[in-house]
This record gives structure tokens, sequence and C-alpha cells, in this order.
């Protein structure tokens, strides 16, 4: 990492307040150069706090930005942080239509060219493309990273049609302790704590919401890009990481754009590929993007139209581990997407006889975490546990080196006594010794076979095929090694399972194919090459020594019981003490818990304590939430609890109980 400090323009740093047209105040910071030349707009829109929690991370690239000639501006969304109004669900109406008045307040600023252009991670790299799709005119250009074009199959609430309970919980319970969380009276001055009340009777948990929309309906197609790409008409840049669950929408939308669009997919988490955070290798990110910025808002040849419809990189053959610094491998170019260096290749699964899948229900504790951030216990260790619950096909013993790159698909030919249950596949590369990496996965609620937007129970005894993607991938598998296909019936607690799913199903393998996207490099491949990473300078957090931490992911197992139980430390920051003084300490506890013979059992909880303190200030508010998420008949019941104290004063505490039918799910 090199760390600039020489850039070409002097720059400063204010906060300010953008008015939206209901009079409602948007807390804004902005990076720009001195000088009177007016600048394009570079904007990063999201809920997650800029006075705290995304500071560090903001530190690295805005002032970057801004010294090389760009107004660089994060921007808190409505009812979070220090932003006036009250709170909304993800990606609301009023969110997309506060964001369109954003970027209209920053192209008519003095100090803006006129040209805005928009990016961001997660979130921001959602609301990113679905501004781009009001094509607001001002926006010229956006780079969207580890972000998703559909919300109902490749985000954090439904995967296949299935339930994510590892997401769809622990995502709900982290945004309630983040919309409970107080703006900083260091801001907003004295009217803190009633802006706080206000906001927390407005509260109601995202889980509500999401668990009665659970098919593909209204709901999810609002915000989802998908329904439209014609509507985009800015300049993409789509960045994914193969270890982040949204790479999909990078190969869809270098696939589907009509605008201007280019794909970069590496070897990264859910993380800015410039962070060096695992897997690696890191690249100069914020150079890639100046590239990008400079071309559709400055209109400098920067040979971004040069560039390879997609870069991708794929990973050389590596043992299991739950973190690597960085990944073996190299990058390639494809001039265009389905890639003329692809080929889809099918391979009937091995055997003469149909088996029975009845996987217990734990079998997923080694799925590892949903959203790899970086940390040593994210990725999944070796399969061949998993594999023991499963049923595995192994294909013929390589004798040439196979590269894969895009989305393997299986064709399955299944007969179920039970009118509902999932299938899960996974291809993982197998050693001689034996070891088993996972390579990707994908997943099918059977209930949505004929669509996400309907559930269509299976007739008990009935045969039929399915057919399901996996997520993307670029991996090669060596000669001497073995291609695995393990199917299970379970997968927990990535995917809630359906009540009377422990009876399983029967695959005929003689009928049921895996097709793998088989990549013969061209003859003439341009090399691909990145700058090292840059970014300005860190802001100076400090975090205190001396306290331990609990284990990031344990797995119990109650062997008289039967039961299995995984807690999770997310890891999202500990305790840390700003150089503005704020100290600043966040605390949270996933617990999974099932049955291995009972998909009824299945339970989830998430707890979070978080406390925001200013000594010179006296202001200490803590808040607490907790989450739970259990099964009762055909119903889903969730709890939900928050309790804000001012210093010793309880001024909030709320609970809630409600009764969701299962409609889908």
């Amino acid at each position: 990492m090199r760390i600039r400090t020489d850039f070409p323009y002097r720059t400063f740093c204010e906060d300010v307040r953008i008015p939206l047209p209901d009079g409602t105040q948007l807390y804004a910071r902005v990076w720009r150069p001195y000088g009177t030349e007016p600048v394009p707009a570079l904007l990063e829109y999201l809920p997650y706090r800029l006075s705290d929690w995304t500071a560090p991370r903001d530190a690295q690239r805005h002032p970057y930005y801004a010294g090389h000639g760009y107004a660089s501006v994060r921007v808190d969304v409505r009812g979070h942080g220090n932003s006036e109004g009250l709170p909304t669900d993800e990606y609301s109406e009023t969110e997309l239509a506060d964001g369109v008045a954003v970027i209209e307040w920053l192209a008519a600023q003095p100090w803006c060219s006129g040209k805005v252009g928009m990016f961001g991670i997660s979130w921001g790299g959602f609301n990113s493309l679905q501004l781009a799709a009001r094509a607001p005119k001002a926006l010229k250009a956006i780079v969207t990273v580890c972000s998703a074009d559909d919300r109902f199959d490749n985000d954090v609430h439904y995967m296949g049609g299935s339930l994510l309970a590892v997401d769809m919980h622990a995502w709900a319970a982290t945004m309630l302790a983040f919309v409970s969380r107080p703006p900083d009276p260091a801001q907003v001055g004295e009217g803190w704590r009633k802006q706080w009340t206000d906001r927390l009777e407005a509260v109601d948990p995202f889980i509500h919401t999401w668990l009665d929309h659970q098919s593909r309906d209204a709901y999810w197609q609002h915000g989802s890009v998908c329904e439209d790409y014609s509507a985009i008409k800015a300049a993409v840049l789509a960045v994914g990481g193969w270890h982040d669950p949204y790479r999909d929408t990078a190969l869809r939308l270098v696939q589907h754009l009509d605008a201007p669009v280019r794909g970069l997919i590496g070897p990264w988490s859910h993380q800015y590929p410039d962070r060096g955070l695992p897997p690696g290798p890191a690249i100069g990110f914020l150079q890639e993007t100046l590239r990008w910025w400079d071309h559709w808002l400055k209109g400098e040849d920067r040979g971004v139209e040069d560039d390879p419809l997609l870069r991708a990189w794929i990973s050389e053959s590596h043992p299991p581990a739950t973190v690597y610094d960085e990944l073996p491998g190299r990058w390639v170019a494809d001039p265009a997407w389905p890639s003329p260096n692809v080929t889809p290749t099918a391979y009937t699964l091995p055997g003469d006889r149909p088996l029975s899948v009845r996987s217990p229900q734990h079998t997923g504790v080694d799925a590892g975490r949903y959203f790899p951030f970086g940390n040593d216990a994210d990725l999944p260790p070796d399969q061949r546990e998993e594999d023991g619950r499963s049923v595995c096909f192994d294909l013929p013993e390589l004798t040439e080196r196979v590269e894969i790159l895009g989305r393997p698909r299986v064709t399955l030919r299944l007969t179920s006594e039970v009118p509902r249950g999932q299938v899960i596949a996974r291809i993982c590369d197998v050693t001689p010794d034996g070891s088993s990496t996972l390579v990707t996965r994908g997943v099918l609620n059977l209930l949505t076979r004929h669509g996400r937007d309907r559930a269509v129970e299976w007739t008990p005894g009935a045969t039929e095929d399915v057919t399901f993607e996996l997520n993307g991938i670029g991996h090669a598998f060596p000669a001497g090694h073995r291609i695995r296909v393990a199917l299970s019936s379970a997968y927990w607690p990535w995917i809630w399972p359906h009540a009377g799913s422990e009876a399983g199903w029967t695959v005929d393998p003689a009928a049921s194919t895996v097709e793998l996207p088989v990549r013969t490099p061209g003859t003439e491949e341009p090399e691909i090459t990145f700058e090292v990473p840059e970014q300005s300078e860190p802001l100076g957090v400090v975090f205190p020594e001396g306290s331990d931490q609990r284990p990031e992911r344990k797995v119990i197992r109650d062997v008289a019981a039967g039961t299995w139980t995984l807690e999770v430390d997310p890891r999202y920051g500990g305790t840390r003490i700003y150089p503005d003084g704020l100290e600043f300490t966040e605390d949270a506890l996933e617990t999974y818990r099932i049955d291995s013979a009972d998909p009824e059992s299945a339970a989830t909880r998430s707890d979070w304590s978080i406390r925001l303190r200013r000594p010179d200030l006296g202001w200490d508010a803590r808040i607490e939430t907790r989450s739970e998420i259990t099964t009762d008949g055909g119903d889903f019941v969730t709890e939900n609890e928050v309790v804000c104290r001012d210093g010793d004063e309880e001024v909030f505490r709320r609970s809630w109980h409600r009764r969701i039918p299962r409609t889908a799910v």
C-alpha cells in the first residue's frame, strides 16, 4: 500500500447540509480542491454514519479523489447519522427520490462543473445502480462495487428462492442496531435527543417487511435494475469479487447493459479492492476509478474504452483454508460476454441408479460466511465433512488442466415424496490426498422451480427435471485433481429449511448433468496489469489494546441432544477512538441453532450492544438490541427489542412480536 500526500490539487474539507424539496436537510461532508474552477462531483450516499462508522474508509478515498480534481461528497441517507428526517426501508422510494435531489443539488453548486459521478460498495453500489436507472441528467458515470441488480435473488434476503437464514436475519438485526443509533451532538447540537427519539418512534424492524414478501413481487422488483437494463444511461464500471455473494451482477451487467459498461472481477471479499484485506492480491483501484472518472466526467482520453469488456481473475487450485492473504492466479481479458473463449460443457453425473439424498439438518455448518469481509474465519474450511453429509459425484480424474469462468449449471432428475424441499449443489476441487476446496455453489427452493414469483408444491411421488445456476467463478482445476459435484437437501444456517424437508429427495444421476463454463485461452490475450494500491492518509483511529475477543466462528455440538450451535462474531469494528475524541464501541453476536434431525428446530438470534461517548461533552449514548426468529407450525415467529439510554436514563424501550405465515419459504 502506498499512502499519497502529494496530490496535484490542494484540498479542504467541509461539512454541509443539503436541502431536500420537503425541507429535510441531509448531512454531508465535501472534500474539494481550493480555487474557483468548477470540478465534477463524486457522490457516495449511505446510511452508515459518515461521522463515525465509515469515517476510516472514507478517509482512504474521498481526499484522494479531491486531490485529483474532484469534489468528493459523502452523504448520510435520511434518518441516519446526522441527517434529518425519519428512517425508511432500504432503497425506498423516498431514499431514491432524495438521491436524485442530491445529484441535482451537487450539479447546481458553483464549484461543480455540472457533471456528477456516483460510487459505492454494497448499499452504496446498489443505490448507484438504482439512481442511474432514474437517469438524472447530471449523472454521467458510476462505479458500483459488490452490488446487485436483483434485490430478490441476489441480495441478503433470498437465494435460489430460499430464505437466507444466515443473512436475512443477521442483516435485519444489524440495521435495527444501526437505525437505533443517535445523531452526534457534536454535529447537530442540543436537538440531538429529540431527533433521536423521533427516529426511534418511527422504527419498525426490517425483518417484518422482508418476511412479508417471500416471492419475487412488486416489492422486490422496485430497485431491481434487472427489470429494465435499458433505463441506465450513465457509464457503468461494475466491480465484484469471487468471494463476494454479489459477483454475478457484474457478469449480468456486462451482458445486458446498453450504456457504456466494463466489468472487473477479482479474488476479493466484500471490500474495496485497494484495501488489502484477504483474499488478495489488491490492486490500484483508486487509480482505475480515476481513469473512469477522467474519461466520462472530464472528457480526457484515459484508454477506458480500449479496456476489454471483462477483466477477471482465474484462481489456481489452492488448498482449503478460511483465509488467504493472496490467492494464486492470473488476470484474463474477454472482449464480450458471453465470451467467445468460454464453451458450456456438460458432464453426466456418474452413476447408474437413483440415489437418496437425505442430509442431516446441520449440513452447511462449514459453509463459511455469506459476506466475507477479510476476517480470519470467513471462508469455507476443508469440505470433506460437508461432502460426507452430502451425496457426491466425482468426475473422472483430470488428465489435463481445466479452467472455468462464469456460472456453472446443474440439471437434476429428482423424485420427491414431500411437497417442499431444497436442493444445494456445490462444486469442489478434490486433490489426490482427498482434501476438498469449495469452488462454488448454488441453491434451488423446489417451490420456485417454475419461477421466483410463484410457489408450486411438488406432487408427492412425482419425478421432474430441475435446472439452476451456481454462483459465478473463475477457477483452474489441474491435471490429477477431480471435480466433485456434491448435492445436499439441507444447508444450515445459510438456508432456512422447509418443514418436512428431512425426507429429502432422490436423484437419478444418469439423467442429470453439470454444465461447466470451460474457458480456452485466446491465442493473443492482452496482458492485464494494475498499479500498486494507493490511498490518502489514514484517519488515525486508535484501537485500544487489552480486550480479548471471542472466536469469530465457534461450532458447538451437543452429541446427546443432537443439536448444533454456530456462534458468529461478525467483527465489524469493536472499540475505537476517533481523532475528534469520539469513543465508539460495538459488540455483536449471532447465534444459529438446529437439531440435526428436525428442520423445524431452526432458530436464529442476534444481539447488539453499542456505546457512543464524548467525554468532553458529557455525552454517553447506549443501545442494546435483540432479534430472534423461530418457526411454529406454518409460521415464522419474530421477536425484536430495542433499549436506548442517555447516560443512566432509559429514553426508549420497545418490543415487537410477529407471526408471519410461511407461504413460499
